[in-house]
């Protein structure tokens, strides 16, 4: 509420958030109703479908995995001690600026009394140094003024020691020029090169490029800076996040699902979608199932080897340049999920979540209890507690049972009550569906856009020309699909909101501008972002 009492226009507390009214037109669909096949059910997919079934266009959700979601979706287990769980591929942040991803999941909760917000974002190192942001004014350049002030990693004979040239990236990121820049330089070789501390490497590498679930040394150093621009150095929503208060099926998916029902769409789960052939004026047959059925547009919203089995099957699809650039994209490399229902509750101080460096593999851990309702009420039936590990960017060379036991092993290092406890049951996720955004691969990666304007891509590894990253991209490059479709059919698009897509000060900016070499916007070949 703005001091008057009146509600803000603003989807969060920067007023410099940048809005992106969409195109105007038409309220609903009239005439002719268009079908759309949208082929994914996770952020991308929902966040495609949903603006379309609103305005009154026929969509078909095709989601391959029994439930909405995507790689956020959950699924129903059974504990060893009979109690029903809800697991999941692990603990995801909602933070503040995530403005497009809140706007779908204002749908179905317009006060987004789902999430809650979790006290800080505390960062241990093994040494013994804790780092936060509680206490960190959120508007920059005071963000990171006051972060040193507080950091016992990041002091201010550390800032003095920075190479400032080359840290003027820093100050002005924009889209696409931040690729064209650093696209070809690692996110380890960029921090080296400004000569950022060694003692405050975790705070860029757990925080921001660990993320990605990409070993900084294989990681687009532009992706780290957009990091930092998204939610330190540009941003006024600050470090803090809110989660879920319960499994993200019951929390998130299954209202959206039932949101789409309610609009006329279908939603078909545990459906994979084999093949999409372009069928001239009449748009595309899409085989499902073995049979073939027709939609006037299809936007491919699925993870990067979804996309790349689907594309590869439908060999009429785009053009070569497309379809080799689908062909080359790549993911990161194999990371953990464990999850333990222990038998004794952790100590009552410990955050509910903790991110952590210098502990061998393990780069978080969450106590479930602390938030989930689920979870809570397990630990109020037994006495016990539910916590989470995170390993990221696990050498895929390693044998996979020895990660999750040392695993384990690191959980007690920094928890050390946890030694005691005995273990009513455990479950171990390994995933590698992520999309690698490799030194270099920004120009090849695909746009919203294909050359087909009925055929759209959504997803997280999309470029949306936007600054926007994980979570919030997938939603976003939804979004853009919905939009690209409905200006076709002269319909009202969707409106979106970034955080400000340049550095907030113009002196700083101007600094940058002034600071960079020759060349240095046109290391990367530029092609349309969206």
């Amino acid at each position: 509420m703005t001091s008057k009492g009146r509600e803000s226009r603003f989807p969060g507390k920067d007023r410099r958030a940048h809005e992106m009214p969409g195109r105007p037109g038409r309220e609903r669909i009239d005439g002719h109703v268009p079908r759309v096949a949208v082929v994914g059910g996770g952020i991308a997919g929902l966040a495609t479908a949903v603006p379309l079934a609103e305005r009154g266009v026929a969509v078909t959700v095709f989601e391959r995995e029994p439930g909405l979601g995507g790689r956020l979706a959950g699924w129903p287990v059974r504990l060893r001690d009979g109690s029903p769980a809800t697991m999941s591929r692990g603990f995801h942040a909602f933070f503040r600026q995530y403005y497009n991803l809140r706007a779908l999941l204002r749908r179905t909760d317009p006060g987004l009394h789902g999430l809650v917000g979790l006290p800080d974002y505390p960062l241990r190192h093994s040494g013994g140094g804790e780092d936060g942001f509680a206490r960190v004014p959120r508007t920059p350049p005071l963000s990171a003024l006051g972060f040193v002030a507080r950091s016992p990693s990041f002091g201010w004979r550390d800032l003095t020691r920075m190479d400032a040239r080359a840290a003027l990236p820093l100050l002005d990121v924009a889209v696409p020029e931040v690729y064209r820049g650093l696209d070809g330089v690692s996110a380890a070789e960029f921090l080296a090169a400004i000569r950022f501390p060694d003692a405050a490497h975790h705070l860029a590498f757990e925080v921001f490029s660990r993320s990605f679930f990409a070993d900084p040394h294989r990681l687009s150093a532009a992706e780290l800076v957009l990091m930092f621009h998204i939610y330190f150095l540009g941003s006024a929503e600050g470090l803090l996040f809110d989660v879920p208060r319960e499994p993200f099926p019951q929390a998130l998916w299954e209202p959206l699902g039932r949101h789409l029902t309610a609009l006329g769409a279908e939603v078909r789960t545990a459906t994979a979608v084999e093949e999409v052939r372009p069928a001239g004026a009449a748009g595309f047959e899409v085989r499902v199932a073995g049979r073939d059925e027709r939609f006037d547009a299809v936007v491919l919203a699925m993870d990067v080897q979804g996309l790349r089995r689907v594309v590869a099957a439908s060999e009429d699809l785009g053009d070569a340049r497309w379809r080799e650039d689908i062909a080359g994209l790549r993911t990161a490399a194999p990371f953990l999920v464990s999850r333990l229902w222990l038998d004794r509750p952790v100590r009552p101080e410990r955050p509910g979540f903790l991110g952590t460096s210098g502990y061998g593999d393990l780069d978080n851990v969450s106590v479930l209890d602390r938030w989930e309702g689920e979870a809570h009420r397990w630990t109020l039936r037994t006495g016990g507690s539910v916590v989470e590990l995170h390993a990221y960017a696990v050498d895929p060379a390693r044998e996979r049972s020895a990660v999750e036991a040392r695993l384990v092993e690191q959980l007690h290092s920094v928890y050390g009550e946890t030694r005691e406890a005995g273990t009513v049951d455990v479950r171990h996720e390994w995933r590698d569906d992520c999309p690698l955004f490799e030194i270099g691969g920004y120009a090849s990666r695909p746009g919203v856009r294909t050359p087909d304007p009925r055929l759209l891509v959504a997803g997280d590894m999309v470029r949306t020309g936007l600054p926007v990253a994980l979570m919030e991209r997938a939603a976003t490059s939804g979004f853009l699909a919905a939009n690209a479709l409905l200006e076709q059919w002269g319909v009202r698009g969707e409106t979106l909101w970034t955080v400000p897509r340049r550095g907030r000060s113009a002196p700083l900016r101007t600094l940058a501008r002034l600071g960079r070499t020759p060349g240095q916007d046109e290391r990367v070949g530029a092609r349309s972002p969206a």
